[in-house]
């Protein structure tokens, strides 16, 4: 066993790993995790940086996607005591690391998640409900529970707690709860693959906590938002939840999520047009996902 390893998936991330990899030490004062960087194919100057740092051990990929990524950093560290993923962009507050690893004191936890902060400070919402057709519906402005996948009361953030799942930007997750799920769900390609492997760890009866203890800061400048990585995060929405859930249900949460992104058109939101297509036309849909076949995603 060989205590913790840190996964980091890289994408043009030039201009915010380095920030991250300085925020480590002072994150786990005393402690020396093993830092592997996997670069998903970047074009930028993210290996030129990675350089800088000759602790970190670097894994050159072809661009499979984030979940590929994370798999192939624990492939790369299979004896680790945990893992604790990490997106590019964050940085870490001091002592975060070891606010995460006391959470694993408690046996049945298998994946804790950090407080995040956004550039300026602000609390990012971080902390997420299981999807359910209520929660397509697009009155998750409301705050209401029943309509919301986020968590949005400023209280829930105050305390440790267990979740439904969190946001992928940050999770720890001990070995054993690792060994049981298994490989991280690669046909996601981007976004809804830490519900999907959140969902499957508490099936497997290991809980999800999330801590106020860690901080982390989402400083930005990370792979971005575009029309198509909004596609990603809308079909894979769908995706997750079609594929859980009998075939009429799936067709309704697709329903469901059309009539959202046409509110959220309306509401001036130009990347849901995108979304809009490519729900009600297959063949629009990024060919990463590999699912341009079928009118509701699986």
């Amino acid at each position: 066993m060989g205590g913790l390893a840190i996964v980091i998936v890289t994408y043009n991330s030039g201009d915010s790993v380095g920030r991250l990899l300085r925020s480590i030490d002072p994150a786990y004062p005393g402690g020396t995790p093993r830092v592997i960087v996997v670069d998903n194919a970047s074009t930028d100057d993210t290996l030129a940086q990675l350089a800088q740092f000759p602790w970190v051990e670097v894994i050159q990929s072809a661009n499979k996607g984030y979940a590929a990524g994370i798999n192939r950093g624990i492939e790369h560290s299979p004896h680790a005591e945990a893992h604790l993923i990490l997106n590019p962009d964050l940085e870490l507050a001091p002592d975060a690391i070891r606010g995460l690893l006391a959470e694993l004191d408690a046996p049945n936890v298998g994946i804790v998640a950090p407080k995040v902060l956004g550039p300026n400070g602000e609390l990012e919402r971080s902390q997420r409900r299981e999807p359910t057709l209520l929660r397509a519906v697009g009155l998750g402005f409301t705050g209401l529970p029943a309509f919301s996948e986020y968590v949005q009361e400023e209280v829930a953030y105050d305390h440790a707690a267990s979740i439904d799942w969190a946001l992928g930007a940050a999770l720890l997750v001990r070995r054993a709860c690792s060994l049981e799920v298994g490989e991280w769900d690669e046909t996601y390609f981007l976004y809804s693959e830490e519900t999907d492997y959140c969902a499957r760890a508490r099936a497997d009866g290991w809980v999800v906590r999330f801590t106020p203890a860690a901080l982390a800061v989402h400083a930005g400048g990370g792979s971005g938002r575009n029309d198509r990585t909004h596609v990603m995060q809308i079909i894979n929405r769908v995706r997750y939840y079609a594929r859980s859930h009998p075939i009429y249900a799936g067709a309704a949460y697709w329903a469901l999520t059309v009539l959202s992104e046409l509110t959220w058109v309306i509401r001036g939101h130009s990347q849901s047009k995108a979304s809009i297509k490519a729900l009600l036309y297959p063949r629009l849909r990024p060919s990463e996902l590999a699912c341009g076949r079928h009118l509701v995603p699986r």
